[in-house]
């Protein structure tokens, strides 16, 4: 299900994070720390190194120049044992022959402790510039509208895809997952979430609820009928089926071999009767047995044929449905969209059921009816089996794109 639209939009999505350009390299440093070591040991003074102490007492002044005296003193008398040191050291370096001096190997102090370098660790930020985008913004185009996307939600794709992505910094290992998630969302704001019809008709308090399917030619559209019944029998909930399509042939017999099926009643007339008269019927039944719920077929009628959906109107007003759900193929793509659109216009709508979705590998009809209505998919139908009706949850929807 839906499995070329996924496989289009993974490659796409991998194409342009390709496509990324590189902005900047960020660089995280940790440098060593080294302890300053000194000639007097760790931690310890130098030779130079001052003392201040608030509590040493200075001497007076007296004092002070017999201490400069003595200082002078002992200065001269360093001087003149330098001098003859001096003397000395010429008489050696004139009688002692000159030997080859051998390298001095330098002091343990001198030599400089290597330092470590500091370790650097790289990652690469990119963005999708606005040229880049615009050189796969045809082919996301291209592969939206293939796979049955409606231009309007084309158009809205990119236009987020735009807002969301252009310009903004993303880790390079990250900028395809980054994309898929914003495509994600996106497509998360364009499904309208769906609602628990079972539940409707359990809480609702006007019994019976009534249900009216339309849609057009060879849509599924008495099966679903059929599946839904069963449904709400499962559930408990007891029902009986309408056949007011009067004009198609053996689509009353179609209905009527389902409620044998099913062990539920069908109400009906003649070929070529007043449907509006057997939906009545129908909803009387209903209301005069304490049923639950009143599910009525109507006939397929083109979304084109004016006078077929004024009379889809007439049944309407008879049978006062609390629901309209309009029941579509999966695999039309956008005539489906533009089916439901007008009878939408016509008579107003309330739900869609999308029949055949198990042979659909597209997905695009699915991601456009409702917002092209504003209406939600309740249901898909995916298989000829009565239990084959699925609860259309928009989660497992996005898995199935891959997302």
């Amino acid at each position: 299900m839906f499995k070329k639209l996924k496989d289009k939009l993974k490659l796409w999505t991998k194409k342009i994070s390709e496509e990324a350009e590189v902005v900047e390299k960020t660089k995280e440093e940790e440098s060593p720390t080294i302890s300053p070591i000194t000639s007097s040991g760790v931690g310890g003074r130098g030779k130079n190194s001052t003392k201040k102490d608030g509590g040493e007492n200075k001497p007076s002044k007296p004092e002070e120049k017999q201490i400069q005296k003595a200082e002078k003193k002992e200065l001269k008398k360093q001087k003149r044992e330098e001098k003859k040191l001096e003397k000395q050291e010429k008489k050696k370096t004139k009688e002692t022959p000159i030997e080859e001096s051998s390298p001095q190997e330098p002091k343990q102090q001198d030599i400089e402790k290597p330092i470590d370098k500091p370790s650097k660790k790289e990652s690469k930020k990119v963005k999708i510039l606005d040229k880049q985008f615009e050189e796969y913004e045809e082919e996301l185009e291209m592969l939206l509208l293939e796979n049955n996307v409606a231009i309007e939600v084309v158009e809205k794709i990119i236009k987020e895809l735009k807002s969301k992505l252009l310009e903004k910094e993303f880790s390079k290992k990250d900028i395809e997952e980054e994309i898929n998630k914003t495509l994600k969302e996106i497509i998360n704001e364009i499904l309208i979430e769906p609602f628990n019809l079972i539940e409707e008709v359990k809480e609702h308090k006007e019994k019976p609820y009534v249900i009216l399917f339309c849609g057009v030619n060879g849509s599924g559209k008495t099966t679903t009928v059929a599946k839904f019944a069963n449904a709400l029998k499962k559930k408990g909930i007891s029902c009986v089926m309408g056949a007011a399509d009067t004009f198609r042939a053996a689509a009353v017999e179609q209905l009527k071999k389902h409620g044998e099926n099913l062990d539920i009643k069908v109400i009906s007339q003649d070929y070529g009767s007043d449907p509006a008269a057997v939906a009545f019927d129908t909803v009387k039944y209903a209301e005069k047995n304490k049923l639950d719920c009143a599910i009525i077929d109507t006939a397929g009628r083109m979304h084109t044929a004016s006078n077929l959906l004024k009379e889809m109107e007439k049944i309407k007003k008879v049978a006062k449905p609390s629901i309209t759900i309009f029941t579509g193929e999966s695999i039309t793509g956008n005539d489906a969209t533009e089916q439901i659109k007008a009878f939408h216009e016509a008579i107003g709508i309330d739900a869609i059921i999308l029949s055949k979705a198990d042979i659909d590998e597209k997905g695009g009809t699915a991601l456009s009816v409702g917002y092209t209505t504003s209406k939600p998919i309740i249901y898909l139908g995916t298989g000829q089996e009565y239990n084959d009706l699925e609860p259309f949850d928009k989660n497992k929807f996005i898995q199935k794109l891959g997302l």
